[in-house]
């Protein structure tokens, strides 16, 4: 009789690519007499006994083996590369490795936006920005080193039922803002501002943890060779159409983020990626929970600006937005002090 390791073990070579369906449904009922799975896999599929010790050790290469390194367990995954935390063996430090998966590692581009976002990380230098540490190649895996950070994502936060009040919010805008003008700088736009890529630390701080998409201004080197890259609920309208990302594309999307923050739901949203690219380009921003949450019209007006459907009308570069959501901040703490200075004198009285 067939073990439930076996049915599991044989699903999951399946499922990760790693044998053919036909090759699954012509061993299984030998298995189910009595025969051994290992040998009959090495049989049908000329694979070696090693290499199939190793699948069963690594779960099919879920768990990949990397000399020098200690896999800690998994941190992350996306739809390209899973991350892990790990701990180098030389230095006993501990890592992140983001390691590409088996269905990409076989896509020639996906293999080369891989190396090139690693590669990117590795060159930027930004408190802001998760710190990339070289990429390398173990056999047939292609993994890159970053430095770990311990903490959630934001969109981890909202699927958790979190919202954002208003002055927390701001902050993540003006902690992302800084790191993104630092890549307009360095004249690189992002192209996938979403909560899912915006890390909130143990520490508190805030990082900007995939550069997948990332990318000089002109658009002319975007990943894979596609026109319209990113994820579809945070596109700018002019991404949505297929056309060159600029700065001002990215704060289009941190403009989405925020509301995502503050309201806990997407401003356009369905169930058909194309109608939504559709809503990007052609539908107004409706949203009566900014106005009955007590929302202040400051906030409206940011998120107003940074997500105007024409280009020229949202904030031209990082330093305008910074200046004026610094501002904000540095008024409402204002306030916020000279209301408690207020509540301890009536107090006192």
């Amino acid at each position: 009789m067939v073990s439930s390791d076996d049915t599991q073990f044989l699903a999951l070579l399946v499922h990760r690519g790693l044998i053919l369906r036909e090759v699954a449904e012509r061993v299984f009922p030998e298995v189910q007499r009595g025969g051994d799975l290992d040998r009959l896999l090495a049989e049908h599929t000329g694979l070696s006994a090693e290499t199939i010790a190793k699948w069963r050790r690594t779960r099919g290469g879920e768990t990949p083996e990397l000399p020098g390194y200690e896999i800690l367990g998994k941190a992350g995954s996306g739809g390209t590369a899973d991350v892990f935390r790990a701990r180098e063996k030389k230095t006993g430090k501990v890592l992140a490795l983001k390691v590409l998966n088996v269905d990409s590692t076989r896509n020639a581009r996906t293999r080369a936006a891989f190396v090139q976002e690693a590669k990117l990380l590795e060159k930027l230098d930004h408190s802001g920005l998760v710190k990339g540490l070289g990429v390398f190649k173990s056999g047939s895996i292609y993994f890159s080193r970053m430095e770990f950070v311990e903490g959630q994502t934001l969109l981890e936060l909202l699927d958790e039922g979190h919202v954002f009040d208003e002055k927390a919010a701001l902050r993540v805008v003006l902690s992302v803002a800084e790191a993104l003008a630092y890549l307009a700088q360095n004249e690189i736009v992002h192209r996938d501002i979403k909560p899912g890529n915006i890390m909130l630390a143990a520490n508190g701080e805030l990082k900007l943890i995939d550069l997948g998409f990332a990318g000089v201004v002109d658009g002319a080197d975007a990943p894979a060779g596609d026109t319209t890259v990113g994820t579809v609920q945070y596109l700018s309208p002019e991404q949505a159409k297929g056309g060159a990302a600029d700065e001002r594309s990215d704060i289009y999307s941190l403009g989405v983020t925020l509301f995502h923050l503050v309201v806990g739901r997407l401003p356009f949203e369905s169930s058909d990626d194309r109608e939504v690219l559709r809503m990007q380009v052609m539908d107004s921003l409706k949203s009566p929970e900014l106005k009955s949450r007590g929302l202040s019209h400051h906030l409206q007006y940011f998120i107003e600006k940074m997500m105007a459907k024409d280009a020229e009308a949202r904030y031209q570069n990082w330093q305008e937005l910074i200046g004026d959501v610094r501002s904000q901040i540095e008024g409402r703490d204002e306030l916020d002090f000279e209301s408690q200075i207020r509540a301890k004198a009536q107090r006192r009285r």
